[in-house]
């Protein structure tokens, strides 16, 4: 809701100034400088980006405008995931876990946490690397770099709807020129006719620059930083992760290695030592 917020509060502002400046909200609505200037905006995204990542930015609308699904109840799944998991296997052993981390969607240790089943890479993420535990021998290190290459890549991954819009934002100005210049064109054509017609073209090619300028700083552009703290948000998780099995892989048992994950994550929605621990005593 914040970003309703934010949006209501940025053409609140440009208008309200605007009529209190006697402007005229009507003179405004130019309907097809706006088409010019979104729909070659829109377009040249569509050229410069996958399918894929096209289809992430519009997935992500919902978490643009009411906020990121990563919050301080899924930090503490994934801790309480990644507690349960180190506790069967340090309990049963390692090859009891074979059964969860091989098909995590029909585990019922992975079905406690419905909110990390739902995020297909990082269950496959945190179900992966338990399997090349339990399968391989790898060091620690070696398992540590592994995953900050997987982390490198998924960060990148999750930036692309970001960096994607965020070079729709760039583009939007020279839309807005592409548009005033237009104008400009067809005000050249009404030379020498009635000199109010001719102010009104005026009028609308310099709302062809107003457009693009306020679409990019205003709109876009605020979209494109709110996609990315979604990602470096989401990202944490993958971390947290990784802290948890690299501390568990250096012999440091479950209630403690999850205390590594707590650390890794930011601190406006990090849970309380009391709060994880609570959590996983409870179970």
């Amino acid at each position: 809701m914040l970003f309703l917020f934010g949006m209501f509060i940025v053409f609140g502002s440009v208008l309200y100034g605007y009529v209190m400046s006697h402007g005229q909200l009507l003179a405004l609505w130019q309907p097809f400088e706006i088409l010019i200037i979104v729909g070659s905006a829109f377009g040249a995204f569509l050229l410069s980006n996958p399918w894929h990542v096209i289809l992430q930015c519009f997935r992500l609308t919902p978490q643009i405008i009411f906020g990121s699904k990563v919050n301080k109840a899924m930090y503490m799944d994934v801790l309480g995931l990644i507690y349960d998991i180190l506790n069967k296997a340090r309990r049963e052993g390692i090859m009891a876990i074979e059964g969860d981390v091989e098909s995590p969607h029909s585990s019922a240790l992975f079905a406690r946490y419905p909110a990390i089943q739902a995020n297909t890479e990082l269950a496959h993420f945190i179900a992966d690397y338990f399997r090349i535990i339990a399968a391989g021998n790898l060091t620690s290190f070696e398992l540590e770099s592994l995953m900050d290459q997987e982390i490198d890549a998924r960060l990148h991954e999750l930036e692309q709807p970001g960096v994607a819009v965020g070079k729709v934002a760039d583009s939007l100005p020279g839309f807005g020129i592409v548009a005033a210049v237009l104008g400009i064109v067809i005000t050249m054509g009404a030379i020498g006719g009635d000199v109010a017609e001719i102010g009104k073209h005026v009028a609308a090619a310099l709302v062809g620059t107003f457009s693009g300028v306020f679409l990019a700083y205003g709109v876009a552009g605020p979209v494109s930083a709110t996609m990315r703290h979604i990602a470096e948000d989401e990202i944490k998780l993958y971390e947290a992760t990784k802290a948890c099995i690299v501390a568990s892989l250096n012999g440091v048992p479950p209630q403690l290695a999850v205390e590594f994950g707590r650390k890794a994550l930011f601190t406006h929605g990090r849970p309380s030592f009391t709060e994880v621990e609570s959590k996983v005593r409870g179970r």
